[in-house]
């Protein structure tokens, strides 16, 4: 079974035709839908999503399904939704042998990253199946921006020529014109938009490594508590929610393993130091591993 992951943005021959001309297996598709930009921009992205879907079913007979993206500039939840989609493809009952197929050709980077990354991080995580897992990426054969632009500027130069007082030929003109202005100037796109507090949205590399029991422990603990003033803090929380005593060899084994996840090992906890103690916290990557392995939250923190 070859399930394909396809966000879907303005694009349509990058997402289809590679399948097609290649012969690969298409089995079953989910075309990833979020809003962007302008409401004529949303309705032409549904449109291409309507397209795909029948032409997925009719010239590859894929069975296909429609997954919308709430938010495409929310990193961290596209991260999770990916990560938890992928790893469902890849433990469907009964496809075993199974294959996922990331395509990340289109749609906002945000999304296309996240899916990407995702992969990437199953992979790392899941060396068993790290050959079941691919990401793609196909190159247009043309850009259709310039070719519009200079189709427009002939247009223009065409009505400007012609020997007319109707209003309505001299206010086209004048709008053509500025908007060639502008692409000349600036290009397909204008201005930065904010996203949140900010104008741009930090995209983390994040690859998973293999988790032991306890750094599970100590991760979740984190994830649901937030921040500690000091790692003893941490390690009397988890004595307590685990039952245990709370020895010095405990808390030796927390600060273990707090260093091992820590910046100088797997990087999914962060410290700051205070007087004698350091505060300690999960960093961005650790706040997505937790995200993505919620589902997988041991019993004993339950």
């Amino acid at each position: 079974m070859q399930t394909h992951i396809v966000p879907v943005g303005f694009d349509y021959d990058r997402l289809i035709a590679p399948l097609v001309r290649d012969r690969l297996d298409v089995d079953r598709v989910i075309l990833l839908e979020g809003a962007v930009g302008s409401e004529a921009n949303v309705e032409y992205s549904r449109e291409l999503a309507s397209k795909l879907e029948s032409d997925f079913s009719n010239l590859l007979g894929a069975e296909t399904e429609r997954l919308r993206i709430e938010d495409v500039y929310d990193y961290d939840t596209a991260f999770e939704q990916a990560y938890d989609r992928i790893s469902a493809e890849l433990d469907r009952e009964g496809r075993e042998e199974g294959e996922v197929w990331v395509n990340i050709a289109s749609m906002p980077r945000t999304v296309s990253f996240a899916f990407a990354t995702a992969a990437h991080s199953i992979g790392v995580e899941r060396q068993a199946d790290r050959d079941r897992v691919h990401t793609y990426y196909t190159a247009p054969e043309k850009y259709l921006e310039t070719e519009l632009a200079e189709e427009l500027r002939a247009s223009v130069d065409l009505l400007a020529d012609l020997e007319t007082d109707d209003e309505r030929v001299a206010e086209r003109v004048e709008g053509a014109r500025d908007l060639l202005s502008e692409f000349d100037e600036r290009g397909t796109t204008i201005g930065a938009k904010r996203i949140g507090e900010r104008h741009i949205v930090e995209l983390p590399v994040a690859s998973f490594s293999s988790v032991k029991p306890f750094e599970e422990l100590v991760l979740f603990t984190l994830g649901e508590h937030g921040e500690f003033e000091s790692v003893s803090e941490l390690a009397g929380t988890l004595a307590r929610e685990l039952g245990e005593e709370y020895t010095d060899s405990f808390r030796s084994k927390v600060i273990y393993n707090v260093d091992r996840l820590g910046p100088g090992g797997k990087g999914y906890i962060e410290q700051e130091e205070d007087g004698k103690s350091y505060r300690t916290r999960l960093s961005r990557i650790g706040s997505l591993w937790v995200r993505a392995h919620a589902n997988d939250e041991p019993d004993a923190l339950l």
